[in-house]
């Protein structure tokens, strides 16, 4: 690694396990860990790995680069999801976040978290890989549990993988919903999991799920990331197949995935293109 890591590393952590998983890994490797939570929904184990937990608003500015350089963060990664729809209540953020909002042209990911680097790099914080610490969730190219597809569902994988891609190049989302060659859904501000049920409810049963990194990924945010909420949902709406691209994609809890998937009949595979 030809990066220099501070002893002291900032987390800014939203939704589920991979900020957890991250503060863990570090702590395990002799890394003091100050994180800013974004959610509630994973609050308490944070604190099991991290020296401090401070509760924020994402549209709270001003109060999380006072806490950054209280602390004297000088790395920082941006972990977990925080729902889209954060920026629709424009009411909870302070003066500062709504005058940066105002500069970006569109409030697409891109835009906004860029914009946000940029923030951190004035008061001189690097905002690191987010695979740093977690490389080992990274996912080889293979069917990872024991279902294989069939040639009707690669030929779905294929068409799909081909479709996000063109999405992720103008940055509207990371996954689509196929079936039979026929486009059910196509992620937007809602999210994975909500996509995956507008999709599959529309096919009825049997939808392949593809999700892949955009084109021109940028590792500082937005990785694409499944665990078993996303394997959860296919199975309550009826897809059968969940294809991310290998190498780019972080699966939390390999293991409870992989077991989840060859439990209820989910093919669950890797692919490179």
């Amino acid at each position: 690694m030809s990066l220099m890591l501070e002893n002291k590393q900032g987390l800014i952590a939203g939704d589920g396990t991979l900020p957890v998983k991250m503060a863990q890994y570090a702590k395990e490797n002799g890394f003091e860990v100050i994180c800013i939570s974004l959610s509630k929904d994973n609050l308490s184990q944070l604190k099991k790995y991290c020296t401090k937990v401070y509760s924020c608003h994402p549209g709270e500015i001003n109060r999380i680069e006072g806490i950054l350089k209280d602390e004297q963060i000088k790395q920082l990664t941006f972990l977990g999801k925080v729902n889209k729809s954060v920026l629709l209540q424009l009411y909870k953020f302070d003066s500062r976040a709504i005058e940066i909002l105002k500069t970006v042209e569109r409030l697409n990911d891109d835009e906004v978290m860029l914009l946000i680097v940029k923030e951190m790099e004035k008061i001189g914080i690097t905002v690191l890989d987010q695979t740093i610490f977690i490389k080992n969730l990274m996912i080889p190219a293979g069917v990872l549990g024991k279902h294989k597809p069939t040639k009707e569902q690669m030929e779905d994988v294929n068409y799909g993988f081909w479709l996000a891609k063109e999405m992720g190049k103008i940055d509207v989302g990371q996954s689509v919903i196929i079936k039979d060659k026929m486009i059910m859904a196509v992620e937007a501000i809602e999210g994975t999991d909500k996509c995956i049920k507008r999709g599959a409810k529309l096919a009825k049963k049997n939808a392949s799920v593809i999700k892949v990194s955009k084109p021109k990924q940028d590792k500082r945010f937005d990785i694409p990331t499944v665990g078993l909420r996303t394997l959860h949902t296919m199975k309550r709406y009826k897809a059968n197949l969940l294809a991310v691209e290998a190498n780019e994609t972080i699966i939390v809890d390999q293991e409870k995935v992989i077991k989840y998937a060859d439990d209820n009949n989910i093919v669950l595979m890797a692919v490179s293109l």
